[in-house]
């Protein structure tokens, strides 16, 4: 067993915060120390652009895998919901982390909720699957885009930037913030991005020690919950460039995947359920985007491609 691990991740209050947690998880099991080294990430870089105009996959993770690749550090912690669904090769989660509460959620400056929002209220939000959920129920909404940790949105809240903004319930909770937020918003409000609010610990897939170590972290129900929400996503080709929406949920052994695909503008969405096993996860995740793709999702998809190429 190593003396000591090397935990790759982003520098950012909230990711320092998810790679502290899981390195005290090891150690209180094993005993074995843990550093945690901080890698800067292209999405960590360009704060000046909406993360659908950046464009490619894996904008935070991507300098973090190749540190795993060359040895550089023994594992990595990553948002769930950040980490691609095709993995390099050689790389494999070895771990996901139990799931804190997926949703997402509104904090205004006012605190009102959204339905109370004035007509024409600027709200702050990057996410292309936020703002068309966000113009399918309230097309008056002016959306703009907002980047930076959540004190520097809150910030910007508090001078007047805007009335609201959208951030998960997850980091904010984490944070120890959840005081701030308005309003909780349920799936059939707003469905969340593939795998929000876990966290997915990468390793190497040959380094027999830590996949060992790790594998006690791994919490069966949350993985199978987001590996349906990533087949999906899989399925759709989908990424930050896409407004995809999912969400799993498990009720005595049956597994139930709700799950959208919208326009940029929010006017058109097409949403759908899928249950069954649990053992069937990826194949629900699968089964689903299917349908959506035939329901009118493929044109949708198509037309916001097109707008991003």
């Amino acid at each position: 067993m190593k003396d000591k691990l090397i935990l790759g991740s982003r520098g950012s209050v909230l990711a320092l915060w998810q790679a502290n947690f899981v390195a005290q998880k090891i150690k209180s099991l094993f005993g074995v120390d843990v550093e945690i080294r901080k890698i800067k990430t292209k999405g960590d870089k360009i704060l000046d652009s909406p993360l659908a105009r950046i464009g490619g996959k894996g904008l935070f993770v991507k300098e973090i895998e190749m540190a795993l690749e060359r040895e550089e550090i023994d594992l990595a912690v990553h948002s769930m919901k950040d980490v691609p669904t095709e993995l390099p090769s050689g790389l494999i989660i070895g771990a996901v982390i139990e799931r804190e509460d997926p949703r997402d959620a509104l904090i205004s400056r006012n605190g009102v909720g959204l339905e109370e929002l004035p007509r024409g209220a600027v709200v702050g939000t990057s996410s292309l699957r936020r703002k068309a959920q966000l113009w399918n129920r309230r097309p008056d909404l002016k959306l703009v885009d907002l980047r930076g940790n959540l004190d520097t949105r809150l910030r910007k809240l508090e001078k007047g930037q805007f009335e609201a903004m959208i951030v998960a319930f997850a980091g904010v909770k984490r944070l120890g913030r959840a005081e701030r937020v308005t309003e909780v918003f349920g799936p059939e409000t707003m469905l969340p991005a593939v795998g929000q609010g876990a966290l997915a610990v990468e390793i190497r897939e040959d380094d027999e020690r830590v996949k060992e170590i790790v594998s006690r972290l791994d919490h069966k129900p949350t993985r199978k919950a987001v590996f349906s929400e990533r087949a999906l996503m899989r399925a759709l080709e989908g990424g930050c460039q896409v407004p995809v929406g999912a969400l799993a949920s498990i009720k005595d052994g049956e597994l139930t995947l709700q799950a959208m695909i919208a326009s940029l503008d929010g006017k058109r969405m097409v949403r759908g359920v899928e249950s069954g096993k649990l053992d069937e996860a990826e194949e629900i995740g699968y089964g689903l985007a299917e349908k959506l793709l035939l329901e009118g999702g493929k044109e949708i998809l198509a037309e916001i491609r097109k707008e991003y190429e």
